[in-house]
């Protein structure tokens, strides 16, 4: 089999448009519902909902990976980075302040040309522990790149990337092509979904780095995004991806063997179209907790609030197996009795919801229609 990479055609990428448009116009339809719904809420749940999906992003490329974060560590990076704690929370995870520090200078420098500075940082930043790895720095093992599956002494190969000595090369060219693609570029692609499914394919096909190509390329494709449309959009491509990572890994290796890409791009731009959706969700998520605040905040104690407060950081999936007693005694480090009291207050008002009886009775919030 020969890979993209290796074809007369390389990086001349062709599809057929007009097996896009019904996607490219979707869309855009929903980047206007959803901008029009942003800037009708107010400050405070404008930056909530973007903490909320940056979160999301931070931990789902990572579990794409195989490596699961800390969300409270994440939450306190993100917070931190933006400014928004008047003293800076402490973070024992330092991959999660990694990654945090990904995701925050995705969105802060979304319309800035890309150059390999910026990538090594970015490595850097996935990488904060010292690890076996070359970090901020192009591969050179002189050994095959390969992406294996499989025991050991009979692995199957999906792919195998570019020698480690045409990577330099190959990545000013990516750089080059990636700046010059862009709105203020010699060669614009003027559909964002489009251009952000092109520069992940290109990415992840040079696989430039020892370790971490799947965070930076997610990473550069959401960039690519934000910068064509000329604001950050507020999506996380991982949470989506890591829903179905097989189908994933299955469109890559398809567009990874021919450079007419349109199924690549089909499957891609569908799967920008499931981050906007879950984007919606999230913010009627934040309006509803806003109005979950609105009516019962002053009603209810400090320890209350904690709980009510630990619960929604879960997000729209909600408080896995409702919240009990036992788990509101450790959260808000009180006693039984104590528990019983605040959470039957809780559910006479109307916040928390019963599901289950006897011993395995639990609560969920109850959002106000």
């Amino acid at each position: 089999m020969t890979y993209n990479w290796q074809q007369k055609d390389w990086t001349k990428f062709s599809y057929d448009i007009s097996k896009l448009e019904e996607r490219l116009y979707a869309f855009a339809e929903k980047s206007g519902r959803i901008s029009g719904i942003l800037k009708a809420m107010s400050k405070e749940d404008h930056v909530q909902t973007m903490i909320d999906i940056m979160v999301a992003e931070a931990i789902k490329t990572s579990e794409i990976e195989g490596e699961y974060l800390s969300r409270i560590d994440v939450l306190s990076s993100i917070r931190n980075n933006l400014g928004l704690n008047v003293n800076q929370e402490t973070v024992k995870d330092k991959n999660a302040e990694g990654m945090a520090s990904l995701i925050t200078d995705v969105q802060n420098s979304y319309a800035d040309a890309l150059n390999k500075e910026k990538l090594f940082d970015w490595h850097k930043m996935i990488f904060p522990i010292t690890s076996n790895i070359n970090v901020g720095t192009w591969r050179t093992h002189e050994a095959p790149m390969q992406v294996v599956s499989g025991r050991i002494d009979k692995p199957t190969v999906h792919f195998e990337a570019p020698p480690s000595k045409q990577i330099p090369l190959e990545m000013d060219n990516f750089i080059k092509w990636f700046n010059e693609t862009a709105p203020n570029g010699s060669k614009i692609i003027k559909y964002a979904p489009i251009r952000s499914a092109i520069s992940h394919l290109y990415f992840e096909t040079i696989h430039p780095f020892e370790d971490g190509n799947g965070r930076i390329g997610r990473a550069i494709a959401e960039k690519a995004l934000s910068q064509t449309v000329g604001y950050p959009l507020l999506l996380s491509l991982s949470a989506t991806i890591e829903a179905r990572k097989k189908d994933y890994y299955n469109a890559l290796k398809t567009g990874q063997s021919s450079n007419e890409i349109t199924p690549w791009l089909e499957y891609f731009i569908d799967i920008i179209l499931k981050a906007q959706d879950e984007s919606e969700s999230l913010i009627d998520f934040t309006l509803k907790k806003t109005k979950l605040f609105d009516r019962y905040q002053s009603q209810l104690n400090d320890r209350q609030l904690k709980a009510v407060k630990r619960m929604l950081e879960e997000g729209p999936k909600g408080f896995e197996g409702g919240m009990t007693a036992k788990k509101y005694m450790r959260i808000t480090q009180t006693s039984k009795p104590t528990a019983t009291r605040d959470l039957q207050k809780l559910q006479n008002l109307g916040v928390f919801k019963v599901e289950g009886d006897g011993r395995s009775t639990s609560y969920q919030i109850n959002f106000l229609e």
